[in-house]
């Protein structure tokens, strides 16, 4: 059995591109492969700016003040990126679901996936669940896919800083001052 490939990695695909944007065609194509996407053929140039866009655009609802802001972001990307299901069977992969148009340039796979997969998320795990790092100086974008739906950070590394920082800051409020 196959499960929808547009959820978790799909967002999570979206906040690694959107955290580290992709400065070259080949570096888009590289981590899209990496990340298991299937890319036939070559990719046009203008997919890098049309990607970068794409991003520009997710950040957006990765952004919105509160749900309905987000879900109203959403559903432009979905009707700019995203047509009606259809089975696949490209790669000899086995059957599953694709909402969008067969032979499509890299950057339009992309524009469904991601806006597809960051819907799935969000109405699958909640529509709190895409944020930017608690830490002030961090401007990293996460997914929350733990099963808590209590994500703060974006590493292990910034809620541990995060931590050390607040422990820092009550012991010396609480600590009296040596002369």
């Amino acid at each position: 059995m196959r499960l929808n490939p547009y959820g978790e990695d799909a967002v999570n695909l979206a906040a690694d591109l959107a955290n580290q944007r992709p400065e070259t065609v080949q570096e888009l194509t590289d981590r899209c492969r990496a990340a298991g996407l299937v890319v036939d053929g070559p990719v046009p140039q203008a997919d890098l700016a049309r990607t970068l866009a794409l991003l520009d655009a997710w950040e957006g609802v990765v952004d919105a003040a509160d749900e309905r802001e987000r879900a109203e972001l959403l559903n432009r990307m979905l009707a700019a990126g995203a047509s009606h299901p259809r089975l696949t069977d490209h790669s000899d992969g086995g059957w599953h679901l694709h909402y969008r148009d067969d032979q499509r340039p890299l950057a339009a796979v992309l524009a469904s996936l991601i806006s597809v997969g960051t819907a799935f998320h969000l109405v699958g795990r909640g529509m709190h669940r895409l944020g930017r790092c608690a830490v002030a100086e961090c401007t990293m974008i996460y997914a929350d896919t733990t099963r808590t739906g209590r994500r703060r950070y974006c590493s292990q590394r910034c809620a541990n800083r995060d931590a050390v920082r607040r422990h820092r800051s009550t012991r010396s409020a609480t600590d009296p001052v040596s002369t």
